[in-house]
C-alpha cells in the first residue's frame, strides 16, 4: 500500500489541527481537540475480501485491482495493518440527534487510517467503519456487522451512479468474529458477522464537527478548524477574505439545498438526519437504516426507530433548514453583527433554493427542456396521482420515459407497464396526459425519441430497492456474495436496460415476502 504515501508533502490533520493529548483508547469525555490517536482492532478471525470497487480503487486511489489479491491490502482495509508514517485518527464531533443535542459523539467505530492525494490532484480521506473500539464509542462495541455493511457498501456506490453526491465505498470484508445485536430492539439479541468497510470521501466533517466546538466554548479549535475545511475544500473562497466564513455558510446552505433535492428525486430517503450524519461538504455519508421509496408516499419512514416520523422523505428539506440552523448557531462565534445578520438572510433562503432545485430536477424527469409556467402544476399533479394510487415511484417515471407519445396520447398504457398503467386508473390521468403532451410541444427541435432518450437517461430503471438489498445480505450471511456482486455491478448503470437484471426481477414489484422488511438503526 505504498501508493497511499503519494501527496505526502502536503500536511495531514495531525499537523494542522488540534490532536487529544490522551493517548489511551477508552471511552471518555474528551476536550481541547479535533481529532484523538486511536488504532483500529484487528479481528480474531480469518479475514476475507469479499467486494471491492474496481472504479474507486483505480480512479480514486490510483491502484491496480491486482493489489486487491494481496494480504498487505487485506490486512489494511480489515484494520489489522497501518501505514507506516500516518497514525490513524478518530474525530471528535457532537450533534443534534432527532431534534435534541445529544453531546459528544465522534467517530464511535471508524478510524481515517489515511489521506490520499490522487493523480488528479484530488485528495481522499481512507476512513475503516466497523474497526474497533475508540475514544467516542460510548457504549458500543465498535464493530459493524455484515448486514448493515453490505447495505453501507452497495448504496454509497449505487448513490455515486445516480449522480448524488456520496461517499463512496472501496472494499466489503468479513470476518467470523461475533458480534451480538438487538436488531429491532426488542430484546432479541442475535449472532451476527463483523465486517468493516473502507469508506472513502474528500472529508468526513460534518455540521457536528463544529457544533462540538461552539457548545464547549471552543472558540480558537473552532476557528481552527473552519479556516482548515475553508482552505483545504473551498478554493473559491479567498483566505484573506473577512467574509469568508459567511460565504462558506452560504456555499454550504446552497449545496445542502442540492443535496436533498437530489434526494428527493431518485425517492431516497437517508433514515437519519441529525446533525452528525450531515457533511459540511453537502455529501450523502453515514449510510444506515435508509430507503429509497417505492410506492409514492410523502410520509415515507425507512427506519423503525423513527416513531415520530420526523426523518420521513417528505420532511427532509425542512430538516436540513433546521440542521442548517443548527450550523449558522455553531459559527455565530466567528460572525460580527453585521455577518450574523447576513447569515441569517442566507438561511432564510433555503426554501427558495431548495424548490429551485426540486422543480429543476422534475422538470428533466418530465423530459421538459426550458422552463414554463404551467411546469410546476404538471410536476405536482403527477405526484399527487401517484401518491392516490400508490404507484411506484421510479417506475412511473421510468415507464413514462419508455412509453411513445402516441401510445401516450391513446391512453393504451398495458399491464407490462405496471406502475403507469396504475397511475392511468387515476379519473384525473386523461386531462393530465392532454396537459402534458401540449407542454412536450413546447419544447424547441424536440421529437419523440429524443425526449425518449432524455428521460431514460435521467430516470434510473434499477434503484437499491430494500428487498434488493435484503436478499443480497440474507445470501451473503450464507457466504454467497454472488447477489452483492450482481447489484453492484448492475446500479453501475442504473439507467440502461440490462438483461440480468431483468431476469432477476429489479424492474418489477416487490415480492410478496418483501412487503413488511424493515430497518433499523441497529448496525
Amino acid at each position: 500500500m505504498g501508493a497511499a504515501h503519494h501527496g505526502a508533502g502536503r500536511p495531514h490533520y495531525s499537523a494542522k489541527l488540534p490532536i487529544d493529548s490522551i493517548r489511551g483508547n477508552y471511552v471518555r469525555k474528551v476536550k481541547d481537540c479535533i481529532f484523538s490517536h486511536t488504532y483500529p482492532t484487528p479481528f480474531i478471525s480469518d479475514v476475507r475480501l469479499v467486494a471491492v470497487s474496481e472504479d474507486v480503487l483505480e480512479n480514486l486511489l490510483d491502484l491496480d485491482l491486482s493489489v486487491a489479491k494481496t494480504d498487505d491490502f487485506l490486512q489494511f482495509i480489515s484494520g489489522g495493518k497501518s501505514i507506516s508514517g500516518f497514525a490513524p485518527l478518530t474525530h471528535r464531533y457532537g450533534g443534534h440527534q432527532f431534534g435534541i443535542w445529544a453531546g459528544q459523539l465522534g467517530d464511535g467505530r471508524a478510524h481515517l487510517i489515511a489521506v490520499y492525494i490522487n493523480r488528479f490532484g484530488e485528495r481522499w480521506e481512507l476512513q475503516l467503519k466497523g474497526s474497533g473500539r475508540t475514544p467516542y464509542s460510548r457504549r458500543g462495541d465498535g464493530r459493524a456487522v455484515l448486514r448493515s455493511s453490505v447495505r453501507e457498501f452497495l448504496c454509497s456506490e449505487a448513490m455515486h451512479y445516480l449522480g448524488v453526491p456520496t461517499s463512496r465505498a472501496a472494499s466489503l470484508v468479513v470476518s467470523d468474529d461475533a458480534v451480538w445485536r438487538d436488531q429491532f430492539y426488542n430484546g432479541n439479541v442475535k449472532k451476527e458477522q463483523g465486517a468493516v468497510v473502507l469508506r472513502v470521501a474528500k472529508s468526513w466533517f460534518r455540521i457536528g464537527s463544529l457544533e462540538i466546538l461552539s457548545n464547549s466554548g471552543e472558540f480558537h479549535s473552532l476557528r481552527e478548524v473552519v479556516y482548515f475545511i475553508i482552505n483545504e475544500h473551498f478554493p473559491a473562497i479567498s483566505r484573506t477574505d473577512p467574509n469568508r466564513v459567511l460565504a462558506f455558510f452560504g456555499v454550504v446552505v446552497s449545496q445542502t439545498a442540492d443535496m436533498i433535492a437530489r434526494w428527493m428525486s431518485v425517492g431516497f430517503a437517508h433514515g437519519v438526519c441529525n446533525t452528525d450524519n450531515f457533511s459540511l461538504l453537502s455529501i450523502t455519508i453515514d449510510y444506515g437504516p435508509f430507503g429509497f421509496m417505492e410506492s409514492y408516499d410523502a410520509d415515507y419512514v425507512p427506519n423503525t426507530s423513527d416513531d415520530e416520523g420526523r426523518y420521513r422523505i417528505g420532511n427532509q428539506a425542512n430538516v436540513g433548514m433546521f440542521n442548517l440552523n443548527k450550523l449558522l448557531v455553531a459559527l455565530t462565534p466567528l460572525l460580527d453583527n453585521g455577518q450574523r445578520r447576513m447569515a441569517s438572510s442566507i438561511l432564510d433562503g433555503f426554501p427558495a433554493l431548495y424548490y429551485q432545485r426540486f422543480t429543476e430536477l422534475f422538470r428533466s424527469k418530465l423530459g421538459f427542456l426550458g422552463a414554463r409556467e404551467e411546469d410546476l402544476t404538471l410536476i405536482v399533479s403527477f405526484l399527487s396521482m401517484m401518491e392516490d394510487t400508490r404507484a411506484d415511484f421510479t417506475m412511473s417515471f421510468r415507464q413514462l420515459s419508455e412509453i411513445t407519445e402516441y401510445h401516450l396520447r391513446n391512453l393504451s398504457i398495458t399491464e407490462d407497464c405496471w406502475a403507469l398503467h396504475d397511475i392511468s386508473q387515476h379519473l384525473d390521468f386523461p386531462a393530465w396526459v392532454a396537459m402534458y403532451l401540449q407542454r412536450l410541444k413546447s419544447n424547441s427541435d424536440d421529437s419523440d425519441s429524443a425526449r425518449r432518450q432524455r428521460m431514460k437517461a435521467t430516470n434510473p430503471r434499477y434503484i437499491l430497492r430494500n428487498w434488493m438489498a435484503e436478499s443480497a445480505v440474507r445470501k451473503a450471511e450464507k457466504n454467497d456474495f454472488s447477489e452483492v456482486h450482481r447489484l453492484q455491478k448492475i446500479l453501475q448503470r442504473p439507467f440502461q436496460m440490462q438483461r440480468m437484471a431483468e431476469v432477476a426481477g429489479y424492474s418489477h414489484k416487490a415480492p410478496e415476502w418483501a412487503k413488511d422488511l424493515k430497518v433499523s438503526c441497529s448496525s
